[in-house]
């Protein structure tokens, strides 16, 4: 039969037009309904979300029982107050991501800005502190990262000896005394330690390295590497990545970072002493943590440490509003992080359980 014979007949009445199918009785979808489902979804599955939310319902909380905390001078201490834990927090991430912690991030944050005020009340340049600050983080860094490799020992175990070691040589580079002497007059001070466009000027420090370190975290083949690491090490390595390598970088741009907040904090507080930086490690870590990276290794987030630091530094101040005493902010910094790896562990569970039901 030919194709012209295989065509159907239509009927005398019926034209080729009227072959065109009627309409659905269904309404057509809002296309701008449908965009914002869609967008409220990719929202809620972003790793931040949920703490996200938690950092809102803290600030609500507290704003209804303390409305003082809602103004905007109390939220703009608050981001100050995180911002130099969360500047050391974004390197943290790197560090966790690849199984590992630094415990000594306190002490290299305070012996930095230490440094860096000794030199200036010694006649330094103040904005030379900008080079000297993270080039000292780097270098304390850098010495726990060849201790690893040469021994073979996790960070952690390095660090819980520089960390009094670097604290013991702020106390004798200080003489055990705060640092006096400044040159208080000059624009490193005012500008470092005051506010641009009406936000301190850490804070936008902090947003601009958020936004690169979270680019070179996801994106890069650095932050690749790093991941690749903490999920398996003897992969990564026959796969051709050198560990001690990145170990030693990510070291040391947790040094840069810890000196960069040094120095920051100093312009701000206009001064420094040997206890600066006591205590500051468990915050750090706290943050991360709190942030959604995982102590397993192999993943994390960037802005979810600064939501970290954002947390810790709410939970602070509301202590204040409440009148809890200052002995407390360590017990109740200890409990968000047990808490929080906690919750951790058992969201990581469930996961794998759900992805083992459906692979099943």
């Amino acid at each position: 039969m030919s194709q012209t014979e295989t065509r159907r007949v239509l009927a005398p009445t019926e034209s080729p037009m009227s072959e065109t199918k009627l309409p659905s009785s269904a309404p057509p979808a809002d296309p701008r309904r449908a965009g914002a489902g869609h967008l409220m979804r990719r929202v809620i599955r972003q790793e931040e979300f949920g703490i996200t939310a938690v950092l809102i319902v803290l600030v609500v909380v507290i704003g209804a029982f303390h409305s003082d905390s809602l103004k905007q001078s109390a939220l703009l201490g608050t981001a100050l107050a995180a911002s130099f834990v969360a500047l050391i927090a974004y390197g943290m991430v790197f560090l966790i991501a690849m199984t590992e912690i630094d415990l000594s991030v306190g002490s290299i944050f305070g012996f930095s800005a230490l440094v860096c005020a000794e030199l200036m009340a010694h006649g330094m340049t103040p904005w030379l502190a900008l080079v000297v600050g993270p080039v000292t983080g780097m270098v304390l860094e850098a010495g726990n990262g060849f201790v690893a490799n040469t021994f073979r020992i996790p960070v952690i175990i390095v660090t819980l000896g520089s960390l009094t070691l670097y604290a013991g040589l702020a106390t004798v580079v200080s003489n055990s005394q705060a640092v006096t002497g400044l040159p208080l007059t000059s624009s490193f001070f005012s500008v470092l330690g005051g506010n641009l466009l009406g936000v301190p000027f850490s804070v936008w420090v902090v947003i601009v390295a958020g936004i690169v370190l979270t680019v070179v975290f996801r994106r890069t083949p650095f932050g690749a590497r790093v991941r690749a690491i903490g999920s398996n090490p003897t992969a990564a390595r026959f796969s051709g990545i050198r560990v001690n390598r990145t170990r030693i970088q990510v070291l040391v741009l947790v040094g840069a970072l810890c000196g960069l907040a040094g120095v920051l904090s100093l312009a701000y507080q206009e001064g420094a002493d040997p206890s600066l930086g006591t205590g500051l490690e468990l915050q750090v870590i706290a943050a991360t943590i709190i942030g959604g990276t995982a102590v397993t290794g192999g993943s994390g987030t960037v802005p979810g440490a600064l939501v970290g630091a954002l947390i810790i530094s709410v939970i602070n101040g509301g202590l204040v509003y409440f009148a809890v005493g200052p002995n407390w902010s360590g017990v109740v910094t200890g409990a968000t992080v047990v808490v929080a790896v906690s919750a951790d562990g058992v969201l990581r569970r469930r996961r794998a359980a759900r992805l083992a039901r459906a692979g099943a």
